[in-house]
């Protein structure tokens, strides 16, 4: 049987990690496998570093499509990737989450016959402003296999008539989370810096991510972040830890809001590698996003998030109180931070138990039969 993995951003390099290195253990029994860096993230801190880091393959394929409208990023992805699948000729095409390049990995299989595998299949947020969430709809639709992580994602499906091979695997951001945070650790003092380091260990700061197209993209929403941002700073005199994603980065100077943020307490970073990231998340007094990714490893590291969105996909987070959704044109994100402050860390982790790569290559590989059809 040959698998063909597609993916295009660091969230799904990190998350179809543990899918990968299982893969790599059953090559000698009959089993290849190969993998499409569509380069959705073109930059070396957003993607290639991961890989290293990660100590993955590399991609058999890079197809640099880069940044572009959705159109023609996903209309280049579907070019580039049909071309590859008609050489290679996979059994099984694995995609994962809600991207441009999962969509496009999903469409291009489906077109020519070849069975597609959605990890992290389920996920709603019912808001179809979103691209991600038209992405993960579609995807979920022309599917054969769909690893759910949680009931939730279960039973989203079957609301929309999906009820055959359907399985709940969990997320396989455990597995990546548990078993990158023990060699982030031992490689701590190593990757940061002395003031960084210092700012770490006095586990006195909040971290911030943004990067979703409704927030910016939306000058008003954006302005009402880096506003509420900035009082949270002052308020609770922390420092605020942000890792800047290119494309927020040059949105916020567009705006004319990136000098407020360089001319405060607010910490600017370079786009940063997994294991650096992870460290600042487990070590934060709290975590300010938009990132669906960075809401679970919050709940799994037991770290208090607010996510500056009007909703979620991620509805468990919400559920066990590890997590609270704050629309920042109307919600207050200062009330919102002692909300989460106050809140105690002892929730339940949600999405699984860590073993959730080697349940999905067990069911394909195991359970694989070339005559099934949906």
């Amino acid at each position: 049987m040959k698998v063909g993995i597609v993916l295009g951003t660091r969230p799904e390099i990190i998350k179809l990690s543990p899918i990968i290195r299982k893969l790599e253990e059953f090559k000698n029994n009959d089993i290849e496998y190969f993998i499409i860096h569509t380069n959705q993230h073109y930059s070396e801190n957003l993607d290639r570093i991961f890989f290293k880091e990660l100590n993955l393959p590399e991609p058999k394929y890079n197809l640099g499509v880069g940044s572009a409208s959705h159109g023609k990023q996903t209309g280049r992805m579907l070019e580039g990737i049909e071309r590859v699948l008609i050489r290679e000729k996979p059994d099984i095409v694995v995609v994962q989450g809600d991207t441009n390049s999962t969509l496009a990995g999903a469409l291009a299989s489906s077109k020519l016959g070849i069975k597609v595998a959605h990890v992290e299949a389920g996920l709603r947020s019912y808001d179809r402003g979103m691209p991600e969430e038209i992405n993960r709809v579609l995807t979920d639709h022309i599917s054969n296999y769909l690893f759910v992580p949680t009931k939730v994602a279960e039973e989203n499906l079957r609301r929309e008539g999906i009820r055959e091979n359907v399985f709940l695997v969990g997320n396989t951001i455990v597995d990546a989370t548990l078993q990158n945070i023990e060699i982030a650790e031992r490689r701590k003092e190593e990757i940061f810096e002395e003031e960084m380091l210092d700012i770490v260990r006095d586990r006195d700061y909040f971290l911030l991510t943004i990067h979703r197209a409704e927030n910016t993209d939306n000058r008003r929403r954006l302005k009402s972040i880096v506003e509420g941002i900035l009082k949270v700073a002052e308020y609770y005199d922390k420092t605020v830890v942000f890792p800047a994603h290119p494309r927020t980065e040059n949105k916020l100077k567009k705006y004319c809001l990136w000098d407020k943020l360089k001319n405060s307490n607010i910490k600017i970073l370079e786009p940063i590698g997994y294991f650096k990231f992870l460290i600042l998340e487990k070590y934060a007094k709290l975590i300010l996003t938009d990132s669906g990714g960075v809401q679970e490893e919050a709940c799994i590291l037991k770290v208090p998030c607010i996510t500056l969105r009007k909703n979620t996909e991620r509805p468990e987070t919400l559920e066990v109180g590890s997590n609270i959704l704050v629309d920042v044109e109307k919600g207050d994100i200062l009330e919102a931070v002692d909300t989460m402050l106050r809140r105690s860390r002892n929730w339940r982790n949600p999405f699984g138990d860590g073993k959730s790569g080697e349940r999905i290559v067990k069911i394909l590989v195991e359970g694989y039969d070339s005559s099934m059809e949906r």
